[in-house]
C-alpha cells in the first residue's frame, strides 16, 4: 500500500504497458501497437482481477479499502494513506520477493523490446 502502490494497485503492470507501448509506437508498425493493445489488454485485465479477487479473500476488509482507495491500473494524483488504525507499516524493496514473484520477466520484455528498436535502428529489422 506504500511506495508505487499507494498510487495504482498494479504499478509493474503499468510500467510494462508504457514500455510495450513506447517501444511498439517506435517500432513504426501500427499492426504492431494495435496486437500490443488488445493481446495486453486481453491477458492483463484477467490476469488484474483474478490477482484483486486472491488479494480481497487473503486480506479481506484491508484489501477492499484499499481497492476502493487507489485505482486498478491508471494511477491516482495523490498517495494513498491507510488509516492509522489498519496497523500497517510500509514495506521497502526486497530482492527475495522481487525474485519469488518472477517480477524480472517485466525487465527481460523491456530489454527484449529495446534490443527488437536497436536492431530496427540498425537495419537489421
Amino acid at each position: 500500500m506504500s511506495g508505487p502502490y499507494a498510487y495504482t494497485r498494479n504499478p509493474l503492470y503499468l510500467g510494462s504497458f508504457l514500455i510495450g507501448l513506447g517501444v511498439t509506437i517506435a517500432g513504426g508498425l501500427t499492426a504492431f501497437v494495435v496486437a500490443f493493445l488488445v493481446f495486453f489488454f486481453l491477458v492483463y485485465l484477467k490476469t488484474m482481477k483474478r490477482e484483486s479477487d486472491h488479494l480481497s479473500g487473503q486480506f479481506g476488509a484491508l484489501f477492499t479499502r484499499y481497492r476502493d482507495s487507489v485505482p486498478l491500473f491508471f494511477p491516482r494524483l495523490t498517495p494513498y494513506r491507510p488509516a492509522a488504525d489498519l496497523g500497517q507499516t510500509p514495506t521497502r524493496f526486497s530482492l527475495d520477493r522481487y525474485l519469488r514473484n518472477k517480477e524480472w520477466e517485466a525487465a527481460l520484455g523491456a530489454a527484449a523490446g529495446f534490443a527488437f528498436l536497436a536492431l530496427r535502428a540498425l537495419g537489421a529489422i
